[in-house]
This record gives C-alpha cells, structure tokens and sequence, in this order.
C-alpha cells in the first residue's frame, strides 16, 4: 500500500525569466508504507525540489501529491497535519536548534501538535532514546555539544512528532565515517521498530547501498530509475558513467569483469560480495569436477 504517491509533477523555477529552469519534469512515483527510499542524483537534477513537495513546502505547478491517497493541498483539512505526518529533516539541522535546553528543542514540534505535556515528555523520552540521546544531554544546551550530537538532536525532534513518513535530505554531510554510521544505523532502527517509511536524500551511494530498500535515481528532473536496491545496482555501469559514486565494492567487481572474470558485478554491500564470491567459487569448482 502507498503512503505517498506523485502524480504528473512538473515544476520550474523562474518562470517567463531569462533564468527559467525545469526542475521536474512529470514526475511519477508511488511510495510504498514502510520502505526505506535512497534518492541519488547529481547536483541540480531535483532531488531537493521533489522532496520539498511531499510535505508541502513547495506547491505543485503541475501534478499532484497524495498522502494516504489524498492530495495534500485540496484533500486534507489542513497542510499543517501534513507536515505533522511527513516530517522533513534539512540538510545542517543543527541551524534550527533554537531553545535552551536539548529537550525543550525536541519537544517543540509535539507542543505545536497540541499534545498534552505527558504525551510531550513521552515522545520526547523515545526519540531521544531512537537517537542515542542520555538524559544527562537532554538537560544540557543544544549549543555546547559536537556537531554530530546536535544533527541527533534536530533528528530527535522530527521524530518525536512521530511522522509516517520521514525525510531526511543529506542528513549526514560533513559528518566522519563514525557519525554517519551512527546516524543512518539509528534511522534505519527507527524504521525497523516503528513501520515508519524513510526518505533519505544522499551523495554517497555507500549509505544508499546499505541502508535502502529502493533506490530512486534523478537525471535532469526526470526518473532514470525506480527499482529495488540490487535492482539499481545491477546498472552499476551506466550509472558509473553518469558520474555517480557507485560503493567501492561494487568497483571491485566491475573491474573483475573487465578482466574477464565472469561474475556477477550487481554487488553492492560487503555480505552481499562474500556471498557472490562463495557462489562464483562453487560454480569453477561444478565445473572443474564435471
């Protein structure tokens, strides 16, 4: 079942201007409920407009957004609720930390929902706990921690208005190999726990590689591919040529192949590439007996 569908999106900047640029062009999408989602794409395809339309922060020229089969802009009541179900983490979340204290910061989009102060202090509590966030941080000013602690906070404070879908646009650039790691391990434990569906924008095909369930790759404001993950890396090659960062792993064994070692090259993760390489290994050795 979808929980966001794009319908016919088209949007350009700049219109009748001398600048005018076509950011999407007739976009079609359907997001299933629970996925983890990489979008990949080079810089300027569209990725950031696109995703800036699933909660309403830009409006459609053309097309549509649905949101539980409603289109947000005339079916839904109030386009508030739909920021409230699709929560949308910037890129440098840590600008809009703002409040005094880290968990006055988290709790600020569950008070803006209405809630009452126990359901605040409880979504509060699990968020924090999503993000590895201690008590210890919680009572402390946002501003005198590392920057990687205060991305967990802007994080946490998406989560804990417990949206249904999640977007997080670049939510670990400039981080170390750690942080990321620490990060996208803790979305990805978010998803799994709660059901919830994620978005996760990004430049590393690594973190897309290990992380996502269906990979949606940008060229020009257009879909070049919409497929399961293994699926998008079955492609390794063109989408090496279209300049993207394909994982090192999978490199490896497209250079394999060049070298006329005739093995599978849609590897794209670590356990992936042992068990392709205990496969090829068992298939010489069937043949070498036969």
């Amino acid at each position: 079942m979808s929980v966001l569908k794009v319908e016919n999106l088209s949007y350009t900047y700049n219109v009748g201007m001398p600048g005018e640029t076509k950011a999407l062009n007739n976009i079609n999408i359907d997001i299933e409920e629970g996925t983890f989602v990489g979008v990949i794409g080079h810089t300027g395809c569209g990725k950031s407009t696109l995703i800036g339309h699933f909660n309403g922060l830009t409006k459609p020229q053309q097309g549509r957004i649905l949101l539980d089969g409603k289109d947000i802009w005339t079916e839904w009541e109030d386009i508030r609720q739909v920021r409230f179900n699709v929560g949308l983490v910037f890129q440098y979340p840590e600008y809009q930390l703002f409040e005094e204290t880290c968990y006055q910061d988290i709790a600020f989009g569950p008070k803006n929902m209405g809630l009452s102060e126990e359901e605040v202090d409880k979504r509060v509590k699990m968020a924090a706990k999503f993000c590895g966030i201690t008590d210890e941080m919680l009572k402390g000013s946002p501003f005198d921690l590392s920057g990687g602690q205060k991305r967990r906070i802007a994080i946490a404070g998406i989560i804990a208005m417990m949206p249904k879908v999640l977007v997080l646009d670049e939510p670990c650039a400039g981080l170390d190999p750690e942080g990321r790691e620490l990060i996208l391990s803790q979305v990805k434990n978010y998803q799994l726990t709660t059901g919830a569906t994620i978005i996760l924008v990004s430049h590393s095909m690594e973190d897309i590689a290990n992380y996502a369930d269906k990979v949606l790759v940008m060229e020009h404001g257009t879909i070049y591919k919409y497929a399961k993950t293994e699926e998008v890396f079955k492609d390794a090659e063109n989408l090496s040529r279209m300049g993207l960062g394909i994982p090192d792993v999978t490199r490896v064994f497209l250079k394999l192949k060049e070298k006329g070692v005739n093995i599978a090259t849609d590897v794209y993760t670590i356990p992936y590439a042992v068990k392709t390489l205990l496969k090829y290994k068992q298939e010489k050795e069937a043949a070498k007996n036969a």
